[in-house]
């Protein structure tokens, strides 16, 4: 698993995604500065924060607890993803880019979750 949350593909990935996600909205119009494009800033940026935060408290339940949580962060962003896509603010470029990332994030921490399941 690494010795830091720095090591995981998973953190990395989703790092990544943050810087994306940020490049994406960085377009929308400016009377969703405030709105969707925050929202959606806030939700990627939950995605490693969890990651980070579950595997430093050296504990598979607690890890697992807090992939879960950024797993939901993802499917957060996924449906304001789907949201920016009716008024156009993406193009379906960007859109299925951003989305095609999201898959490969949630693959990779359902992964990792499997992993480190904690014995029932």
């Amino acid at each position: 698993m690494g010795q830091s949350y720095r090591d995981l593909i998973a953190w990395q990935k989703a790092m990544d995604y943050v810087m994306d996600t940020y490049k994406a909205t960085a377009c929308f119009p400016k009377d969703e500065v405030y709105g969707l494009a925050v929202q959606m800033r806030r939700a990627v940026i939950a995605i490693p924060s969890n990651i980070a935060q579950g595997q430093a408290r050296f504990s598979p339940g607690e890890f697992h607890l807090y992939l879960g949580r950024a797993r939901g962060a993802l499917a957060e962003v996924e449906t304001q993803i789907a949201i920016a896509r009716n008024p156009n603010y993406l193009s379906e470029e960007r859109l299925q880019y951003l989305l095609g990332k999201s898959t490969e994030i949630g693959k990779i921490l359902s992964g990792l979750a499997h992993a480190i399941r904690p014995a029932a």
